[in-house]
């Protein structure tokens, strides 16, 4: 039977000192069988446990000294002890323990925080300021008073339902909105390891079952757009006003552009020679380069606009910098008020926006013309077709497109009233 070795006091422990030869030495202070202090040459010291776990000699450190007293560290060897004899690992089991408590610190995450993680990624994406603002105000407004203080993994379908809601039926739209938003960051905790389980924001087979569809509750409103009778006479208005404003309002009516698309023109992006105004991949919706053709009335608005020092801003602001979206809009409203019951959207009787006049666009190409529908959708800087079709057409139309920009600036000016009649096969 092997000799126990002589249990030391806590005074006698605190006397123990490296002899000055060799590396670490260790010193047995019994009432554990293997327990060892551990002392290096410059007297750091530490517990150890030598044992046999299954047929392996091991040691197993058990803190260091003064810091683990010397009762501590026979209560750890003896739990240490007990979990072999019960045919436990104790350096595996303590990994384990420590495993388990990391992935429970990770999943404490607060949805306020995963949100923030989340949108460092996600708004990358967008290269429109608007909706980076638009993403988080949404998510600030309606998700942080609810979900702000809950931990992720605590997070369930009736905490989603609780916050959608009081706006799901007055707010239709944006509800929707947040919803996908919460579905994301929730999204993101579930791969960033801070939950598991199904995605309590999930619309299908989830919120469906509990929420009416947004579809049933509310109907989509569309910009308000003019009534095609009306064009020529708003058209006429714009032009006889002053200002960059009217002239980038013109400017979007001849080319059918997004307003942003016409306000963050620059001149290095127009080739008045060639007539074509390229606006490239990062100022486009669907982010690829679009090419617009220009009319020769187009190019003669471009010539007579005057530069601006200091800003490359085809239509800048008064103090040299991009015009805001306020700006064409009030200027439409001035043209409405000299005319309150003109330029009013056929259907909802609403005011017409500068956005709609998009919509006329696409309405006179369909109703007035027998030009493509695919080139229209084109012109418009729509996605057409599908990803192979796509991925098979390489042209974009755009000397085809000239000859039917050319026919709505007539109809603009009111050149023409009879239907227009596309020449040529579509290529």
């Amino acid at each position: 039977m092997p000799k126990k070795a002589t249990e030391l006091s806590t005074v006698e422990v605190k006397r123990l000192k490296h002899s000055g030869k060799g590396r670490n030495q260790t010193f047995a202070v019994g009432g554990v069988d293997g327990l060892l202090l551990q002392v290096t040459p410059v007297n750091g010291r530490s517990w150890l446990l030598r044992c046999k776990i299954g047929d392996k000699r091991r040691s197993i450190g058990l803190g260091g000294y003064p810091d683990v007293t010397l009762a501590q560290a026979r209560e750890r060897a003896r739990e240490a002890r007990d979990l072999i004899w019960q045919g436990i690992d104790p350096i595996e089991h303590r990994k384990a323990n420590r495993a388990a408590l990391l992935t429970a610190q990770r999943r404490g995450l607060l949805f306020e925080d995963a949100m923030e993680r989340y949108l460092e990624g996600k708004l990358q994406e967008f290269k429109n300021p608007k909706h980076c603002k638009q993403w988080r105000a949404t998510l600030d407004k309606y998700a942080i008073p609810t979900l702000g203080k809950m931990l992720v993994a605590d997070i369930d379908v009736s905490d989603i339902q609780r916050t959608l809601e009081p706006i799901w039926t007055s707010k239709t739209e944006t509800a929707s909105r947040l919803r996908g938003r919460i579905e994301g960051v929730m999204a993101w905790a579930s791969v960033a390891g801070h939950r598991s389980g199904d995605n309590p924001a999930r619309w299908k087979g989830n919120l469906d079952a509990v929420l009416p569809k947004p579809s049933k509750l509310a109907k989509v409103v569309h910009h308000p757009a003019l009534a095609m009778d009306d064009v020529v006479s708003w058209f006429s208005d714009v032009q006889g006003r002053d200002g960059f404003a009217s002239r980038a309002l013109e400017f979007m009516a001849m080319v059918a552009a997004r307003s942003g698309e016409v306000r963050g023109a620059v001149w290095s992006e127009l080739d008045l020679d060639k007539a074509v105004w390229t606006i490239p991949s990062e100022r486009m919706k669907a982010g690829s380069e679009h090419r617009v053709p220009l009319t020769q009335e187009a190019v003669d608005l471009l010539k007579s606009l005057d530069r601006f020092a200091g800003s490359d801003f085809v239509f800048p602001a008064p103090r040299g910098g991009k015009l805001s979206d306020a700006a064409l809009s009030a200027c439409m409203k001035r043209i409405h008020a000299r005319k309150p019951n003109q330029y009013l959207d056929r259907q909802s009787g609403r005011p017409a926006v500068p956005h709609g006049l998009r919509s006329t666009f696409r309405d006179w190409a369909a109703e007035r013309t027998e030009y493509p529908r695919e080139m229209a959708e084109i012109a418009l800087a729509h996605t057409v077709g599908s990803e192979v079709e796509r991925a098979y057409r390489r042209g974009d139309m755009v000397e085809k497109r000239r000859g039917m920009m050319a026919a709505w600036g007539r109809f603009l000016r009111g050149e023409v009233g009879q239907k227009v009649v596309s020449m040529g096969a579509v290529g």
